[in-house]
C-alpha cells in the first residue's frame, strides 16, 4: 500500500512516498523512509509522531494514503537549536 512520511525543519521539508506491506506500523513507515539516517536527530523516544497532524503511537496500523509525520519538539530558541 502506498503511504507517505513528512519531517520539517526550517531550512528542509521532507516528505517521500513508499509502499509498505499490510499491516504496517507508524515506526514502519518511518523506518523505512529513511528519515532517521537522514536526519539523526530523530529520536523515536522522545519524538512525537502522528498521521495527518493527529498524534498517533508508534504501533498503530497505517492505511492507504496515510502521511505519516515525525515532529519536532516545541521549543522557545528552535530556531536557533535548529541552526546548530
Amino acid at each position: 500500500m502506498i503511504v507517505s512520511a513528512a519531517f520539517a525543519k526550517p531550512t528542509v521539508q521532507v516528505w517521500r512516498n513508499l509502499d509498505v506491506p499490510d499491516g504496517a506500523t507508524v515506526r514502519d513507515v518511518i523506518e523505512r523512509s529513511g528519515l532517521l539516517d537522514q536526519f539523526p536527530e530523530i529520536d523515536l523516544a522522545t519524538h512525537k509522531v502522528g498521521i495527518f497532524g493527529a498524534l498517533a503511537k508508534l504501533d498503530k496500523p497505517v492505511k492507504p494514503g496515510d502521511r505519516v509525520e515525525v515532529y519536532r519538539p516545541i521549543h522557545p530558541d528552535a530556531e536557533l537549536l535548529d541552526r546548530r
